[in-house]
C-alpha cells in the first residue's frame, strides 16, 4: 500500500534537490567559470543561453515543490502547522522569490533590464547576477537546513 504523504514529501525533495542543486551550479560553477573564461562583453550572452536552459527546468521543479506541499499539507491537514511554524515560514520565503523571478519578474522586466544593462555595464551587469545568484543560494540554504533540522523536531523558529 502506497503511504500518500512519504511519496509527496520523495517528490518534494527532489523537487528541492534539483531546484536548489542548480541553483547551486548556476552560482558556484557556471558564473564564475564564464566570468574567468569570457570577456566581459560576452560573458551576459553566454550566460543567457546557457541559464535560459535551466530556466525551463527551474520552472518545472518550482511548481513540483509548491504541488508537493500543498499535498503534504492536504494529507497531514497541516495547514494551522504552516501558519505557526516558522521553519515552514523560512521555505515560503526562500520559494517565493523564485517562483516570482521565474514566473513574473523574469518574463516581463528583468531579462529585458539585464539585457540592456549589459550592453551599457558588462562587468557589472554580471557582478549583479552573481551577488543576486549568491543571496539566493544563501537563503535557499538556509531553508533548507531549516526544513531538514525542523521536519525532525530539532527546533522551532
Amino acid at each position: 500500500m502506497w503511504n500518500e504523504y512519504a511519496i509527496a514529501r520523495a517528490l518534494h525533495v527532489l523537487a528541492v534537490v534539483m531546484w536548489i542543486g542548480g541553483v547551486g551550479f548556476v552560482t558556484t560553477v557556471l558564473i564564475p567559470a564564464l566570468r574567468r573564461r569570457f570577456p566581459p562583453e560576452a560573458q551576459y550572452g553566454m550566460f543567457e543561453t546557457v541559464e535560459h536552459r535551466f530556466g525551463a527546468q527551474a520552472r518545472f521543479w518550482v511548481l513540483l515543490t509548491l504541488a508537493s506541499a500543498v499535498w503534504m499539507l492536504h494529507v497531514t491537514d497541516g495547514w494551522a502547522r504552516l501558519r505557526d511554524t516558522g521553519w515552514l515560514h523560512l521555505m515560503l520565503v526562500a520559494w517565493l522569490p523564485f517562483f516570482l523571478m521565474l514566473f513574473v519578474l523574469e518574463p516581463l522586466l528583468v531579462h529585458r533590464w539585464l539585457k540592456m544593462r549589459a550592453g551599457r555595464d558588462p562587468a557589472g551587469t554580471m557582478q549583479r547576477v552573481a551577488w543576486l545568484h549568491w543571496a539566493l543560494l544563501g537563503l535557499s540554504l538556509a531553508a533548507v537546513l531549516a526544513g531538514v533540522v525542523g521536519a525532525h523536531g530539532g527546533w522551532r523558529l
